[in-house]
């Protein structure tokens, strides 16, 4: 996966794969879309410096670092970005769905928990749950119909996707950035990353759990 993307590098293709994988992410969780974002993290801090034998003398080039930082800033907010649209399509369709949606929603008890909750969460001013849940295993998923279906207003959820995307891009960037900064652009790093990421989700399911088992006694 490195070296696919790092054979990119520097190409907006980089931007159009991360995109399409963080958007359809919503529809399929399945898809490795916090993976592709660290890749290319790591990949773009693999390129910071580069060796050249210059008269015989090695002499390390720094690429510009308004430029690299550049990189990485489009990277954040071309993931956060994606994150939203993938969020308001999937809203828009489960609001719009009607009773297909509703019969989809009542035949899972995740999805109707998710619903009963978020019903309070957003109007209430806790639409915290939104940015848990997108780091949760497919949570934004839930989150997304559920708000949809629940017809929650966009002005409502809006704000807390935004919130939500543009704090797991920068999560899942500097992951892949400090990774790659200091362990090189290896398997090693971008592994160790990954586990960061998916530690990250077990932690936000956790707490979204917590109220289930508060109720419970």
């Amino acid at each position: 996966m490195l070296e696919s993307l790092g054979s990119l590098g520097g190409t907006p293709w980089v931007y159009v794969i991360v995109s399409l994988s963080i958007v359809l992410d919503v529809f399929v969780p399945i898809l490795p879309s916090g993976v592709l974002v660290i890749a290319a993290a790591t990949t773009a801090a693999g390129t910071g410096t580069a060796a050249d034998a210059v008269g015989g003398v090695e002499v390390t080039a720094t690429v510009h670092t308004g430029a690299h930082l550049a990189e990485i800033i489009s990277l954040v907010l071309c993931a956060a970005t994606a994150s939203v649209l993938g969020d308001m399509v999937a809203y828009r369709l489960a609001r719009r769905g009607g009773d297909r949606f509703d019969r989809a929603i009542g035949r899972s008890r995740r999805l109707s928990t998710a619903q009963e909750r978020l019903g309070t969460a957003l109007t209430r001013g806790g639409g915290g749950i939104v940015v848990l849940a997108r780091f949760a295993p497919a949570g934004r998923s839930v989150v997304s119909l559920g708000a949809g279906v629940a017809h929650r207003t966009v002005r409502e959820f809006l704000p807390w996707s935004a919130l939500a995307g543009l704090a797991w891009a920068s999560y899942s960037v500097s992951l892949g950035y400090f990774g790659g900064h200091w362990l090189g652009t290896s398997w090693m790093s971008t592994a160790l990353s990954v586990v960061a990421l998916f530690a990250a989700g077990s932690a936000a399911a956790f707490l979204i759990r917590r109220p289930d088992r508060r109720t419970a006694h």
